[in-house]
């Protein structure tokens, strides 16, 4: 299948607006990261947690993995169909924490100081994950490497590449693309993709 078909028999699948890629567009603002000593890279939570930590890129790699199967919807109209996935189920990232009952919000640090704000119920969701691989292979750092944060249900500027942290809040606030122009929430099947009000 070629960019830009759309079967008629996936049509549930695709939201509207959106076009059908058997590729991987590379989309970013800013330069990517690469690592050359993986023990200066860790994951910090921190925010509305009783104790903050931070995981070590051993330890994270050392967590138990599933496996993930979906489709991922980018604000920029192209969408993948059947990606699978390894990574590290946010529910046993957060059977390490104690979170404050006031967290309504998360807001996910990556490299560069790029961020972005997700509801704590979809932070949560089983769907959600931190991705490592990408259809068998280890996501490059294009893509996002070494942690992906992965939210299949909203456009993909919420699945934060080169992810860093993670901030438990109290009330939502915009992320970077959130500051400039993007939607708050994301859903793509509501075409919820700029608010420029």
């Amino acid at each position: 299948m070629l960019f830009g078909q759309k079967p008629q028999e996936q049509n549930d699948r695709v939201p509207p607006g959106q076009t059908l890629t058997q590729g991987w567009p590379v989309l970013h603002y800013g330069s990517v990261p690469y690592y050359n000593d993986m023990s200066k890279w860790n994951l910090r939570v921190f925010g509305l947690v009783e104790e903050e930590f931070q995981i070590s890129y051993k330890d994270f790699m050392a967590l138990p993995r599933k496996e993930f199967a979906n489709d991922i919807h980018c604000v920029t109209t192209w969408s993948k169909l059947d990606n699978v996935w390894e990574g590290i189920a946010v529910s046993e990232l957060m059977s390490k924490v104690k979170l404050m009952p006031e967290a309504t919000h998360v807001m996910l640090h990556a490299e560069h100081g790029w961020t972005t704000n997700l509801p704590i119920e979809d932070f949560l969701r089983e769907t959600s994950f931190l991705g490592i691989r990408h259809n068998g292979e280890l996501l490059t750092p294009d893509h996002g490497a070494p942690v992906r944060m992965v939210v299949p249900h909203l456009y993909f500027w919420k699945s934060a590449k080169w992810l860093r942290g993670i901030e438990f809040m109290p009330k939502d606030k915009p992320g970077f693309w959130e500051r400039n122009g993007y939607h708050m929430y994301g859903d793509p099947w509501a075409e919820e993709r700029y608010d420029f009000d």
